[in-house]
């Protein structure tokens, strides 16, 4: 796939995920359909796919934000309700609102961010001269400008025809969004909004005053004056965290300790077996599994430590080789399939005789120590 299909891509997902979804302790994946196709997939292919993982990560996210917020059992809105919220949403975000908005960001962000990364900032030119950045930052625009060129005397040109190809396309996915954005709205609008409410908007939106508001505030929330105040403020809040961490650490410290495992009682672990629909043994095997890893001296701290750092070297690993459908075990022959099986069954099994030789031997060691009268910290 070329670069500018994954940059429209990445776009266009970016421009869709949920706020917060990224944040999932595990991130859903896309199924990779076992197929005849060569090894080498074509750049058809690699996108066909890309889409189908965005689309099967966007629909999970749906089914979590319905299960979250029970969107899905929210009662029907009355007819004329949702009539006056589709009016109030429609002045609110006219047509061509949301490319507004972004025009700031076209206009400002975007042709900065092009200027940052076209060749005229202290990174750039320090990277292409080789000379320190300190001595870069010395210098003025003009002389930037031309060393710039000297390097691409077509930089001005190429920025334009980025700006020209690019911004027609994101305008065209922002006058996309816009229907089900109003769609979105007008239904919150409806449940939240009484009609009485609902119709003095209205009015007041078909003034002229209220008709300049409504055609502006969105694209105001991008203005670049919105947008520094808000970074502004982001040292002062992190200030306010971290002064209270302590305060807020004494205060976490009198909640009771979550119970594990190994602290539940026979009693307790058989109402949790009734409530598992599993035979009680199995939990309490399960129990003292726990019990003689922490003797041995695996803590749970420990033990988490160790498998987040194996997940995150998996992902590592995963990410630099571009998580590929290789990755996927449907795609893998059948021969190698039974031998990962079978090296994998081994390591279980190997495990599980390590686990009963600790505790045997843990076992024994407390019957002679008892027989010999020792204290356990002895």
């Amino acid at each position: 796939m070329t670069k500018m299909k994954l940059l429209l891509l990445a776009g266009a997902a970016a421009l869709i995920a949920p706020p917060g979804f990224a944040a999932q302790k595990e991130a859903p994946q896309a199924e990779i359909l076992a197929t005849d196709e060569p090894a080498e997939l074509s750049s058809e292919q690699m996108a066909a796919q890309a889409k189908a993982k965005m689309q099967k990560d966007i629909d999970v996210a749906i089914a979590l934000i319905e299960k979250i917020y029970g969107v899905d059992q929210l009662p029907a809105i009355p007819p004329a309700q949702l009539a006056l919220a589709k009016q109030t949403t429609g002045a609110l975000v006219p047509a061509g609102s949301l490319e507004k908005m972004m025009d700031n960001l076209y206009g400002k962000l975007f042709r900065g961010f092009l200027g940052e990364f076209g060749g005229v900032s202290d990174l750039m030119l320090s990277y292409k001269t080789g000379v320190e950045s300190d001595k870069i930052a010395a210098l003025d625009q003009p002389t930037r400008e031309k060393i710039a060129d000297i390097f691409d005397p077509n930089r001005k040109a190429r920025e334009e025809q980025v700006m020209a190809n690019i911004k027609p396309i994101i305008s065209e996915v922002l006058r996309d969004l816009e229907t089900p954005m109003r769609d979105g709205m007008a239904a919150a609008f409806a449940r939240k909004f009484s009609a009485d409410q609902l119709t003095q908007m209205n009015a007041f939106f078909a003034t002229p005053a209220g008709s300049a508001y409504a055609s502006e505030w969105m694209a105001l929330q991008a203005d670049p004056e919105v947008m520094l105040a808000i970074i502004r403020s982001v040292p002062p809040m992190i200030d306010k965290w971290v002064d209270r961490a302590p305060e807020l650490e004494g205060k976490f410290k009198d909640l009771p300790k979550e119970k594990q495992l190994t602290d539940l009682s026979d009693a307790e672990l058989a109402k949790l077996a009734g409530l598992l629909k599993v035979d009680v043994q199995t939990l309490k095997d399960q129990r003292d599994l726990y019990k003689s890893a922490e003797e041995a001296g695996y803590d749970d701290a420990a033990m988490g430590a160790a498998d987040a750092a194996a997940e995150a070297a998996d992902a590592a690993a995963m990410a630099a080789d571009d998580y590929g459908p290789w990755y996927e075990r449907e795609n893998w022959s059948a021969e190698d399939l039974a031998k990962v099986e079978a090296v994998e069954a081994e390591s279980s099994a190997a495990f599980a005789r390590s686990m009963e030789a600790q505790e045997a031997a843990i076992a024994n060691a407390r019957k002679r120590l008892e027989t010999e009268g020792a204290s356990p910290s002895e």
